[in-house]
């Protein structure tokens, strides 16, 4: 169902940025989502059997949405009652004194030692060297657990950003309304109905602004740190500013005094929102064609 909603929101979003940025995007999405999906059972998995209290509720673990910071909630428990799973590296609180510990996520079952994070089997026979202290393997398992945070820290920067915009873009489609209303407004101001057009055309950038950044935070997910991204992320920086600027301009009261003084504001800054946006796509488009784009394979 989530697929299926993204890749029609893919479809819509090809008919205002052109074919090549869909060609372009199209396999990062099919992973994105699928990632999103497998990744959201971990975060209910965590949710479910980590203890997270009801006075958790209430604070920054949860956004707006009631999914969990797994970043800030993973760091707030004790250091020594925690792990991730050896196997497929979700997060595991130690809640009793048996280091027998078998993973709950029900695609892994691994069974492992909380002591080595070994595997158990050898625990209970002649090769049991649990209590020998070993650098190698020592080492291993510290820098495995890192590259484990550091991939989710990751994730979840980007993933925040993408539901950001996807939220606000929800938002900014109730603006349609809004602007009706302030556009009759006007209008009895003696401004003319193709006067008050810019309203309109407003909200519309805005929301193919909204789409192109939300998108564009899948795109620089799977994009390898080079000249070339760094010029995508400032690009995507520019735009992100300027939209940021644009949906405060439409959300703010209309006056009688104001009204010339915002209609120069809201237009200067969509036409600039559109010249951006342009900028980022042939940007992205060009790569493309001339084969500058390295992605990591998540």
């Amino acid at each position: 169902m989530l697929l299926k909603s993204n890749i029609l929101m893919l479809n819509l979003f090809a008919a205002n940025v052109g074919a090549s940025f869909v060609v372009v995007f199209k396999q990062w999405l099919k992973k994105w989502i699928k990632k999103c999906d497998d990744d959201s059972e971990t975060s209910n998995w965590i949710a479910a059997n980590t203890k997270l209290q009801d006075s958790d509720k209430n604070n920054e673990c949860l956004n707006d949405e009631g999914q969990h910071n797994l970043i800030h909630y993973y760091y707030a428990l004790p250091e020594r009652l925690k792990h991730e799973c050896p196997k497929c590296h979700v997060t595991i609180e130690k809640d009793g004194g048996c280091n027998h510990m078998v993973c709950r996520n029900q695609n892994c079952k691994a069974e492992f030692c909380w002591v080595c994070l070994g595997p158990w089997e050898p625990h209970g026979s002649a090769w049991y060297n649990c209590n020998r202290y070993n650098e190698d393997d020592a080492k291993a398992a510290r820098d495995a657990q890192e590259r484990s945070r550091a991939a989710l820290q990751r994730y979840l920067f980007y993933c925040n950003r993408y539901m950001n915009h996807m939220q606000s873009l929800r938002f900014e489609h109730k603006l349609y309304a809004q602007v009706k209303q302030k556009m009759e407004e006007m209008q009895q101001h003696n401004m003319s109905w193709i006067e008050v057009q810019f309203l309109k055309k407003a909200v519309d950038v805005l929301c193919q602004c909204r789409a192109t950044l939300m998108y564009t935070y899948v795109f620089a997910f799977y994009l390898k740190k080079n000249n070339q991204s760094i010029i995508f992320e400032n690009n995507q920086a520019d735009l992100e500013n300027a939209t940021e600027v644009l949906s405060g301009y439409l959300e703010r009261d209309i006056s009688q005094d104001s009204l010339q003084d915002i209609k120069q504001k809201v237009q200067d800054k969509y036409r600039y929102c559109e010249s951006r946006r342009r900028v980022l796509l042939q940007h992205v488009h060009e790569g493309y064609e001339k084969d500058l784009w390295e992605y990591i394979e998540d």
